[in-house]
C-alpha cells in the first residue's frame, strides 16, 4: 500500500514538473509568434499539471485507513479524483474551443520562427515519453487517475503535432489555419475528457468486475478436491486495490463441520494471497443421490432444459426428513419479472409434490454475454 502510494506520488510530481516546463516555453513562444494554437496548447499542459496535482492529493486521501464511517477504506476517492481530472480537462477544452472560433472567422498570420518549430517538436517528443511513462505506471499500480493523465498526455502529443502542421502550412503557403488547429485541439480535449468522466462514473457506480479474474478465482476454488462446484461469486470494488467478495461452494453433506471450517479458511487464504481479494466462503450441501427422492431431484435438475429463462440450477438440497427443498435458479440480468417466474416454478413443483416445501432463490447470471 505504502509502496504504491509513494510510486504514484513520484510519477505525479514528475508529470507536474514536466508539464510546467512545457507551459513556460509554449506560452513564451506562442505570445512571441502570435499563435493561438500554441497558447491553447500551453493552457492544456497547465491543466495536465493541475490534474497531476489532484491525482497526487487523491492518492494521499485514498490511502487513509478505514474508519467507522468507511469500514472498507477510502480507495474510491481515486475514482472521484479521476472524475475531477476529466472535468478540468473538459473545461479547458470548452474554453479553448470558444477562443478558437474568432480566429477561424478572422484568421491572422502568425510569425513563426525556427525556435518555435524546435519547441513544438520537443514538446511532441516529451509528451509521448511522458504519456508512456505515466500510463505504464498507472497500469502497474492500478491507478485510474494516472492512466487518465497518461491518456491526456498522449492526446497532447497529437495536439502538439497538429500545431506543428499548422506552422508548416503557414510557412509554406502563407495562410493561417491557426484557429482551425485550435478548434481541433479543443475537440480532442473535450472528447478525451468525456471518456475519462464516463469511465470514472462507471467505477463509482460499481461496474462489473473483470470476468477473467472471476474465472481465475473459480478455477482456484474448484481445485480443492472437496469442492464439487463454485457458484454465486460476487466481487465488490472499494478502490483499485481493495476488493471484497463472497462465493458459495458445493460440498458433500457428509463432511464434518471441522473439515468445512478448514476448507473455507484455506480457500479464503489462497484467494487473498494470489489475487488480493478478501473472500467470504459459504457452502451448499450436496445430497447423496441414493438417499433422496430421485424423481423430485431429476425434475428440478431438468427445469433448465424446460425453461430457457433458467441458465443454471445449483445449490439443490433435498431434506426428506423435514420435506424441505432448497435451490437457486440463475436467470438473465435483464429478465423483466424474476419473482413472478420463480413463483411459477414453485407452484409447479408444489402441485407435483404437495408434501414438500420449496425455498427458491434467484441469482443473476453475471457471466452472460
Amino acid at each position: 500500500m505504502v509502496k504504491r502510494q509513494n510510486a504514484i506520488i513520484r510519477v505525479g510530481i514528475i508529470s507536474v514538473i514536466t508539464n510546467l516546463v512545457l507551459v513556460g516555453f509554449k506560452i513564451l513562444v506562442g505570445i512571441l509568434a502570435g499563435s493561438i494554437s500554441i497558447v491553447l496548447d500551453a493552457v492544456n499542459n497547465f491543466t495536465d499539471a493541475f490534474s497531476s496535482i489532484i491525482a497526487v492529493i487523491g492518492t494521499k486521501l485514498a490511502a487513509r485507513h478505514p474508519d467507522e464511517g468507511h469500514p472498507y477504506g477510502h480507495g474510491r476517492i481515486e475514482y472521484i479524483t479521476t472524475f475531477f481530472i476529466g472535468a478540468i480537462i473538459f473545461a479547458a477544452g470548452a474554453i479553448s474551443l470558444i477562443e478558437s472560433v474568432p480566429k477561424i472567422v478572422h484568421p491572422e498570420l502568425a510569425n513563426y520562427s525556427l525556435e518555435t518549430i524546435i519547441v513544438v517538436v520537443l514538446a511532441v517528443i516529451t509528451k509521448l515519453i511522458l504519456s508512456f511513462y505515466v500510463r505504464r505506471a498507472g497500469r502497474r499500480y492500478d491507478s485510474s487517475s494516472l492512466v487518465a493523465s497518461g491518456i491526456d498526455a498522449f492526446f497532447d502529443a497529437i495536439i502538439s503535432a497538429g500545431t506543428l502542421v499548422g506552422i508548416i502550412v503557414t510557412l509554406l503557403f502563407h495562410i493561417s489555419i491557426d484557429g482551425i488547429i485550435g478548434a481541433v485541439i479543443a475537440i480532442f480535449i473535450i472528447k478525451s475528457s468525456v471518456e475519462i468522466i464516463l469511465d470514472s462514473f462507471n467505477d463509482m457506480l460499481g461496474q462489473a468486475v473483470d470476468r477473467e479474474l472471476m474465472c481465475k478465482i473459480k478455477k482456484l476454488v474448484c481445485s480443492f478436491p472437496e469442492v464439487h462446484g463454485a457458484y454465486d461469486l460476487m466481487l465488490h470494488n472499494y478502490g483499485p486495490i481493495e476488493t471484497i467478495g463472497s462465493i458459495q461452494i458445493q460440498v458433500s453433506d457428509q463432511l464434518a463441520a471441522s473439515t468445512i471450517h478448514r476448507l473455507t479458511q484455506e480457500i479464503a487464504h489462497q484467494v487473498f494471497a494470489k489475487y488480493n481479494v478478501n473472500l467470504t466462503v459459504g457452502i451448499y450441501a450436496e445430497n447423496d443421490k441414493l438417499s433422496v427422492n430421485c424423481g423430485l431431484y431429476d425434475q428440478i435438475i431438468n427445469l433448465s432444459n424446460t425453461y430457457p429463462e433458467i441458465h443454471q440450477i445449483h445449490g439443490l438440497y433435498i431434506d426428506d426428513e423435514s420435506k424441505l427443498v432448497t435451490f437457486d435458479i440463475v436467470m438473465p440480468i435483464r429478465y423483466p419479472n424474476k419473482t413472478r417466474f420463480k413463483n411459477k416454478i414453485i407452484r409447479q413443483l408444489c402441485k407435483a409434490y404437495p408434501s414438500y416445501k420449496f425455498l427458491v432463490m434467484v441469482d443473476l447470471d453475471l457471466e452472460e454475454n
